[in-house]
């Protein structure tokens, strides 16, 4: 699979590019057709429901063109799924899943704790075309599905959960929704849905756990560069042509442009950085677990961490090795609103001092970016509630990089020393 993603295919059916060492990139919004007869099989797969994967004409950038095409054949084995479509931004996706997956009337069970703008896209957006979600803490209730409605159509959760990294049971978490589906008709069934975006398909793959869709930002791991903003859903093939149509209908679909980096650069290099970014994660959470000042730290390859035989269960490259990732969480030592200066502190004077270290939210890339939630991504929530949800104020969120280790430890060092 390693290899695959270097090269993937030497002739794709999406375009022929068999002499080309990398393949190109569209620059045509609109296509040539030879015939009407052809243009209205370019159209049929919107219409009849035809197999477009395997009869791709293409007519129109908006709903479907190559370069897009040969990233989503190659994500899609990455997860090792059936299919898959990318869109212009991971929220894009994200929306798009939903809602063919959901409508009036429909309800969602959700994980509490998940990225901000699907929180938001579940609690605004999604009730005013009357659908509802219901938020729920699945590690502190284990008894999670009693919250499970006739009306019940999507079961949605991240893992490792950010920032804390907490680890959610997936095969387990499955099996629980495939029992409760097994006593209702097809058109009732209930979808789990996994955003993989934090541990990326080098690390986990949900749909080998038995997960029925995969959702992905392609702007962190698998860009890697910080270039390209995208995303993906990979699908079972049944739901494919209900995707695509979404896609040609409320657009976000992912230009040509954007693609061409993540397959020529993101993809093919995907495990070199994370087993190296892996690599020097471990020798910081090394260093940080012996800290005075470091009051814990969590990280899925750490033996002390709560989920570490979980993380060991399901967090395997594609040879079967243990991967824990490059995501770090470290808590700095302190009452609450002590422990939240210090937080500022340090980051204030990395951001300012700091070669190896970015002061920036996301993740992912090849430059190490440190953030602190409590006074950045979520400082529109008020301390005490902060604390109640989990989320420490003194939680320092690191995602590493491919920088020096020993700089990054050096830097790291004479940060700490400051607070």
């Amino acid at each position: 699979m390693e290899s695959y993603l270097i090269h993937g295919d030497d002739v794709s059916p999406r375009w022929d590019y068999s002499h080309h060492l990398n393949p190109p990139v569209t620059e045509s919004v609109t296509y040539r057709l030879e015939s009407a007869e052809r243009g209205a099989k370019g159209f049929s797969c919107y219409s009849e429901m035809i197999d477009s994967l395997e009869h791709p004409i293409y007519v129109y950038e908006r709903l479907m063109e190559p370069t897009c095409g040969m990233l989503e054949d190659r994500l899609a084995a990455a997860e090792s799924g059936e299919s898959a479509l990318t869109f212009s931004t991971g929220m894009a996706a994200i929306s798009a899943v939903t809602c063919i997956l959901t409508h009036h009337g429909d309800h969602i069970l959700s994980h509490d704790s998940i990225y901000g703008c699907t929180y938001s896209l579940f609690s605004t957006w999604m009730p005013r075309r009357g659908t509802n979600t219901t938020f729920i803490n699945m590690v502190k209730e284990p008894d999670w599905t009693k919250y499970i409605k006739d009306n019940t159509r999507m079961v949605y959760f991240e893992t490792p959960i950010n920032p804390t990294l907490e680890i959610l049971d997936i095969a387990e978490i499955v099996a629980k929704v495939k029992e409760i589906n097994k006593g209702r008709p097809e058109e009732k069934r209930i979808w789990t849905v996994v955003d993989n975006t934090f541990a990326s398909p080098f690390c986990q793959r949900p749909l080998e756990l038995g997960a029925d869709i995969v959702v992905a930002s392609l702007t962190k791991h698998i860009c890697g560069f910080n270039t390209s903003m995208g995303g993906v859903v990979v699908v079972p093939k049944k739901l494919y042509n209900a995707l695509l149509l979404y896609r040609k209908d409320f657009g976000g679909s992912l230009h040509g442009r954007s693609a061409w980096p993540i397959l020529v650069y993101g993809l093919p290099t995907l495990a070199a950085r994370l087993r190296q970014q892996t690599k020097s994660a471990t020798e910081l959470v090394e260093y940080l677990t012996t800290h005075p000042k470091v009051q814990a730290v969590n990280y899925p390859g750490l033996e002390t961490f709560t989920h570490y035989e979980l993380a060991k269960k399901q967090m395997k490259s594609y040879d079967g090795s243990f991967v824990p990732g490059p995501m770090i969480y470290f808590i700095l030592k302190g009452k609450p609103e002590e422990a939240r200066k210090k937080g500022n502190k340090l980051i204030d004077w990395l951001a300012k001092n700091a070669i190896s270290y970015t002061l920036a939210v996301s993740l992912g890339c090849v430059k190490t970016l440190i953030e602190h939630p409590s006074s950045m991504t979520h400082s529109a929530i008020p301390l005490e509630e902060q604390i109640k949800g989990g989320l420490e104020p003194g939680g320092i969120r690191l995602s590493v990089g491919l920088e020096d280790v020993g700089m990054l430890k050096e830097e790291l060092a004479k940060g700490l020393e400051q607070i």
